[in-house]
């Protein structure tokens, strides 16, 4: 299996396995324990609030952990509604579900909400948001990078935006975390979203970075872990794996982004010759160097993905909802037709992803839609 589904999920590196093993083997005590074990323990997950610090340029004291990326966003989200009871949030028509439905679910609430387009690159426009803030308005939140099509948001100038006018500006940079250099303060952001599996670490944890001063109303009620936004006793291992990952992330950044963006052209380029018709969806430079999001006109992109699935992992430009096919909300945002983005693939490649699964994955991609062009 030739995989290039990186965007949805990547392998664990060995590394970080045995952070996470070393934990579970050897360092059971509970962080909060006040005897040798907990304190191990407790050194174990400060261990880690420092390498997530160090790797996106915060203080240890701004990292939250929380158990992924969704939680992440609804506690940036729902919790800085709550604080304020009441205003206006602005956020974009294209962002990850964990996003999207927590701003509707406040809008049942009484909140208001605007829902900025984006241009035919896939890109918001920051005149669009300027645009859109009103007097009440007290958060905006927009991604980093699209999980869809990798494209790169305006982000910087997004929250020196937000800065000069008072309004708390959140990112979900799980897509970005690990791939591509993140520094907070660069980015002007008050808060920003990390999902660890996006990177070579486990799944069910991540961290959420909270600028000094931002408050923030708990969504789950118990005792005062993680500053009391996160209560429950913390899960170690999967900490240390964060950590692990955040640590290496930043030893191998430049070697990585060099290496998928790479493969990611050698791939475009070699489906390009192979595929007659065949476009980019999505900016052809502003967008995550391992990230390919492509249109096949006239092959049905569920047809192609079952005809590859057992030789390569990829995932379609549509989304599947209670066994219904639909086509892509970002793609069709984007001004994409309803029939090209039923006819859009993803592909991700990955730090351990090789030329010669890259040359395979073209012979194969290029064979199946040569067959299903003749026999549609």
């Amino acid at each position: 299996m030739i995989y290039l589904d990186h965007n949805a999920s990547t392998p664990v590196d060995p590394e970080v396995a045995d952070a996470v093993h070393s934990v579970l083997r050897t360092n059971f005590g509970n962080p909060s324990s006040g005897h040798g074990i907990g304190l191990k323990a407790k050194a174990s997950m400060e261990k880690a609030r420092l390498q997530v610090a160090e790797l996106i340029g915060a203080s240890c004291e701004e990292v939250v952990f929380t158990s992924g990326g969704t939680e992440s966003n609804n506690l940036a989200i729902i919790g800085a509604a709550l604080k304020m009871k009441k205003g206006h949030i602005i956020t974009s028509v294209i962002e990850h579900p964990s996003v999207m439905n927590p701003c509707r679910h406040l809008e049942l609430m009484g909140f208001g909400c605007t829902y900025v387009g984006v241009d035919c690159d896939g890109r918001v426009p920051l005149e669009d948001v300027g645009k859109a803030i009103r007097k009440d308005t007290f958060l905006i939140t927009l991604m980093h990078a699209n999980n869809e099509t990798g494209v790169l948001q305006p982000i910087e100038e997004m929250g020196a935006l937000a800065r000069e006018k008072g309004i708390s500006f959140h990112t979900d940079a799980a897509q970005t975390v690990g791939k591509v250099p993140v520094n907070v303060e660069r980015l002007h952001v008050d808060m920003l979203t990390i999902a660890t599996h996006k990177f070579y670490g486990p799944k069910g944890i991540g961290a959420l970075y909270m600028r000094k001063g931002i408050e923030l109303t708990p969504l789950l009620f118990g005792a005062s872990h993680e500053r009391g936004l996160k209560p429950g006793t913390e899960n170690v291992p999967g900490i240390a794996g964060l950590g692990k990952a955040c640590e290496m992330a930043g030893v191998y950044m430049k070697e990585r982004t060099s290496h998928t963006k790479r493969l990611t052209g050698m791939l475009y380029a070699g489906l390009k010759e192979r595929i007659p018709g065949l476009r980019l969806n999505g900016h052809e430079t502003l967008r995550l160097p391992n990230t390919l999001n492509i249109c096949i006109p006239g092959v049905d992109s569920g047809n192609l993905l079952e005809r590859i699935k057992d030789s390569v992992a990829a995932s379609s430009g549509s989304a599947c909802h209670a066994g219904e096919r639909k086509p892509s909300a970002v793609l069709m945002a984007m001004g994409v037709s309803e029939t090209d983005a039923m006819s859009s693939i993803r592909l991700s490649t990955g730090k351990d992803t090789t030329e010669e699964e890259i040359k395979e994955a073209v012979e194969i991609i290029g064979k199946a839609v040569q067959a299903l062009t003749r026999n549609p």
